[in-house]
């Protein structure tokens, strides 16, 4: 069994800030990666619709880590489990984390410090291949020295242990997806 993904906003990071927002579909579950700041709510709904996709329909929601434009547009999703580095929340109940999302035994969660001690990356086997959604990378254009890490040297140590799982896509925290041989390049 293989999940399917849909990149619902491409994020960037300049005068002003958005997050790469990702669907990940398998089986009957449904999760969206990191809807945090876009300029307008229906950049994450309009393309979840244009999908087949009602927000009532998420299942899941992954949280990269706690920083607003990564989570501030969670409330989107009325019925959704909502996954960090921590634990799994669903209403008023703080549940255990698992790295294997219920239902979808094709993405898991993975330790990533660097940029804050409790990122966390999605990693989504595919027909095509692995698909991380991380925060390791802000884009592909870079920066190489992450500004807000909180640890470079954790941070590095962490992209290369997702380097090192042969992922054919990245989705970074704040750009389009990209094959890990255009960082070499």
């Amino acid at each position: 069994m293989t999940a399917t993904v849909d990149v619902l906003v491409n994020g960037y990071a300049h005068d002003r800030v958005a997050s790469s927002v990702v669907l990940v579909r398998e089986n009957d579950v449904v999760i969206v990666v990191d809807p945090g700041m876009v300029a307008d709510r229906r950049l994450i709904v309009d393309p979840l619709e244009r999908l087949g996709v009602h927000p009532d329909d998420v299942t899941d929601v992954i949280f990269s880590h706690h920083h607003p434009d990564h989570t501030l547009n969670a409330a989107l999703f009325l019925n959704a489990r909502f996954h960090d580095v921590w634990a799994t929340y669903f209403n008023d109940d703080w549940g255990e984390r698992t790295d294997v999302i219920v239902g979808a035994p094709s993405v898991r969660l993975l330790d990533t410090p660097g940029h804050t001690a409790q990122d966390i990356s999605t990693l989504i086997e595919t027909a095509q291949g692995l698909v991380v959604c991380t925060h390791l990378w802000w884009s592909v254009e870079g920066p190489a020295i992450d500004p807000r890490a909180e640890d470079q040297e954790q941070l590095d140590a962490s992209r290369a242990l997702v380097l090192a799982l042969d992922p054919v896509m990245v989705v970074p925290g704040h750009g389009a997806p990209f094959a890990p041989s255009a960082l070499r390049s």
